[in-house]
């Protein structure tokens, strides 16, 4: 490699170095940053990461080692897309445990767990990357595509060994073994979590098998990383995580996820509206159940073999009645055979509250837009404020494909016992809600904050809308239901 051009790549590196350990300082005020806007801190985060991580690293290593020959390269890229990959898959971990104490840094258990999702993606790009340079080298070499790299010689004393270091030797050969393995079940893993033709019971089991397959990477990577690494902030910062990933995958498999915010419950009634695919079940709880705010949801185990679901609360939280409602509408497999399978008397267990879309701001003003099933929570604010009224003007705007005449009396009862403001629009009548019709609806919008639970792309769409009218994105607030 020209030496002029090899000493400037060095230049660069030593800026990059410097760039990013200002990244260290700079967290604080990223998790303020937090709080704008959820939906694009989701982005944030993940950058956040992936630049973060990147920084340490290159705060302890180089991307131009010295000499600059395949061979060097390849040892380079093994060992970062071996930290980075460990990493993501760790914090993706934590995140799998559903802690109430990550919600309030992205707004939301529904934010966190599209966070998850796309560390998941991630990790499973940087493993293939992972093993393109490890294994997919040596395949290359075998096949005659490339030259075999001169073997490194040991350094000078390499063969005084202490107890330690030669325990971490002879661990070699296995770590390498599992660790190929395992690469090749992660991949296989998130692949089945991420393709929704699945079954939602199948998503389900995978988080337990990659829980399996994470401490067994966490074995490959703690052996393989490079000694040096663990002096360094880097191997601080991976070594925690790894930790922490580790005591989480362990609460995975021994089902503790959640235990603490579990309560059983008996099936009182059920009230199926056909046409609409909608089931109402209203559940008398056993347990002690902590309370829940309007807009939030819960887990619902109805048979331990298919596990939990979430679905949204529709119903206000009484402490002396002890009951809590759902309402369900039929989107799959599972949740099409729901009038069938339950039955009244029978027992279900609960999970929750989780969710910060919760109505909670200063705006004289909330307008609400409810998308089909995305009723729910709105249906609960109201039954909320008909036990205690609140100061704000709420105006809500209801589009669905179709409303059976018992379920409008039911929202009727409950817009008269809120005070809200109905908009009530049946798509093949009215047409489609757009963020034109909104403005045109409630002209004094621009003053209001934006409350919406519906289809995703017809949030995105309503958003792009009102906020290239002068929408502040702060003030428009979405549920991420989609939990895969």
């Amino acid at each position: 490699m020209n030496r002029s051009f090899g000493s400037g790549f060095l230049f660069a590196t030593n800026l990059l170095r410097r760039i990013f350990s200002n990244w260290i300082v700079s967290v604080s005020n990223f998790c303020i940053l937090l709080k704008d806007d959820p939906m694009k801190n989701i982005k944030l985060s993940l950058w956040g990461v992936l630049i973060g991580l990147t920084g340490l690293w290159l705060l302890t290593d180089t991307f131009i080692p010295e000499p600059f020959v395949l061979g060097k390269i390849r040892h380079v890229w093994v060992l970062y897309s071996g930290v980075i990959g460990i990493s993501i898959m760790s914090i993706a971990m934590i995140l799998a445990t559903r802690q109430r104490w990550q919600e309030p840094f992205l707004g939301g258990l529904d934010k966190s767990y599209r966070l998850h999702k796309w560390l998941g993606i991630s990790g499973l790009v940087i493993a293939i990357v992972h093993w393109g340079w490890a294994k997919g080298f040596k395949y290359a070499v075998w096949f005659g595509f490339l030259e075999r790299p001169a073997r490194r010689g040991r350094a000078p004393g390499g063969d005084e060994l202490n107890m330690f270091e030669q325990l971490f030797r002879s661990l070699h050969g296995p770590a390498e073994f599992v660790g190929e393995w395992a690469l090749y079940a992660v991949v296989i893993l998130i692949l089945l979590a991420l393709i929704k033709l699945f079954p939602y019971r199948i998503f389900a089991k995978t988080h337990y098998l990659i829980a399996i397959v994470y401490l067994v990477l966490v074995f490959h990577s703690t052996i393989l990383m490079e000694k040096t690494y663990w002096l360094q902030p880097i191997g601080l910062i991976v070594g925690l995580l790894m930790l922490a990933g580790t005591v989480s995958a362990i609460m995975v498999l021994s089902n503790m996820v959640g235990r603490n915010n579990k309560v059983e419950g008996t099936i009182e009634s059920l009230n199926h509206f056909q046409s609409m695919q909608v089931l109402e079940t209203v559940v008398k709880l056993n347990g002690n159940w902590k309370g829940h705010k309007a807009g939030q949801f819960a887990f619902v185990t109805h048979d331990s073999k298919e596990g939990a679901h979430p679905y949204t609360i529709c119903s206000a939280w009484d402490e002396k009645d002890k009951r809590i409602t759902f309402i369900t509408k039929a989107l799959g497999d599972y949740t099409k055979h729901l009038p069938e399978a339950l039955k009244i008397g029978q027992h279900v267990l609960i999970e929750g509250p989780y969710g910060q879309f919760t109505f909670n701001d200063n705006y004289k003003r909330q307008i609400w837009v409810g998308g089909g099933i995305g009723i729910t929570p709105f249906i609960a604010r109201m039954k909320q404020l008909a036990l205690q009224q609140g100061d704000q003007i709420v105006d809500l705007i209801h589009t669905t494909n179709e409303l059976e005449q018992d379920a409008a009396e039911k929202l009727n009862a409950d817009v008269m016992a809120s005070g809200v403001n109905l908009y009530l629009m049946i798509d093949n009548k009215d047409g489609l809600l757009t963020g034109e019709r909104l403005r045109k609806m409630v002209p004094d919008w621009h003053s209001a904050s934006i409350w919406f639970c519906g289809p995703a792309s017809f949030g995105r769409e309503l958003k792009k809308d009102l906020i290239a009218n002068g929408l502040q994105a702060k003030n428009f607030h979405q549920e991420l239901f989609e939990m895969r």
